[in-house]
């Protein structure tokens, strides 16, 4: 009888339990570390939402950008600083840009509405072009900018910076003043609609160089690439002869950008030109409709 028992425990022992089996087939089924850091599947952006996003981001952005106090001294006195360590570094070449420029009056006038309208039409122009030729790297792409001009606020809260054409006691020239134009929000009649103290970071350099990136990542024809080159570069180009930024202030937008990519990598586990430029099809949506098709008698 004891024998018996013995052979029943063993031979209960012997079988493979199914319980067992059914979890290490789980255990080997699971994902391994590369397979669960893939890129987030991207959702298809949605027209009216974009819009709504955009228009409520951008008010928000004005409205606290505005809201932050002037500091006007403070401002000054940065601006001083910042001045100061340009010549140390021997960069500090500003105000011989400035006025050169400015002594070549169709360039200057050219100039100075690049900084007014470019820094919107294109990259509003971008937006538009990735939501309808690459909706699966729109989202991971707007989260950058996103994320480039939220961290910007925080320079301009803790950071007031006078630009150069409202330093004391040196010599750049207001070219939008001179020559009478609209070529920014901070000078002539629209000086009381923005902070004339929020230049560091500079959000022209920010904006344009993630523009830049993503149409030379991402643009096929080689003309459009060599002009995703040159729009960041010649935005540098412009915010110094117009007196609006240091180059320094350009550095600040650089890792202001940089801190952007950062977020949007977190978050999709990749970078935007590395997701599938189309969004890929919801399996379980697809199921769903599958089952509202009449069935076949």
């Amino acid at each position: 009888m004891g024998e018996a028992t013995v052979k029943t425990l063993d031979s209960r022992t012997a079988t493979p339990s199914p319980i067992v089996d059914d979890e290490a087939a789980s255990e080997g089924a699971r994902p391994t570390a590369d397979v669960r850091r893939a890129p987030r599947s991207p959702r298809r952006p949605r027209i009216w939402f974009e819009i709504l996003l955009i228009a409520v981001s951008y008010w928000t952005y004005s409205l606290i950008r505005n809201a932050v106090p002037e500091q006007r001294t403070q401002a000054l006195r940065n601006a001083d600083w910042i001045w100061e360590a340009e010549q140390t570094l021997g960069i500090a070449v500003e105000e011989s840009v400035n006025r050169a420029v400015n002594s070549v009056t169709w360039l200057i006038v050219s100039m100075n509405y690049y900084y007014a309208t470019l820094h919107f039409v294109v990259t509003i122009g971008v937006l538009v072009w990735l939501y309808r030729g690459q909706p699966g790297r729109y989202a991971a792409a707007r989260l950058v900018l996103f994320a480039t001009t939220g961290v910007a606020l925080v320079g301009y809260y803790l950071y007031p910076l006078a630009p150069p054409r409202l330093m004391n006691g040196q010599h750049f020239i207001d070219t939008v003043l001179v020559h009478e134009t609209w070529g920014s929000m901070a000078s002539g009649n629209f000086k009381n609609m923005s902070n004339q103290y929020a230049a560091m970071p500079s959000m022209h350099i920010g904006w344009s160089l993630w523009s830049g990136m993503i149409i030379c990542a991402l643009a096929t024809a080689p003309w459009a690439k060599i002009l995703g080159a040159l729009y960041p570069t010649l935005t540098l180009v412009v915010i110094v002869a117009t007196a609006n930024h240091f180059w320094l202030d350009a550095v600040g937008g650089m890792i202001c950008l940089a801190f952007g990519y950062g977020v949007s990598y977190a978050w999709y586990r990749a970078l935007p030109h590395r997701l599938p430029r189309l969004v890929p099809e919801d399996p379980n949506r697809l199921q769903r409709f599958r089952r509202q098709l009449p069935t076949r008698v």
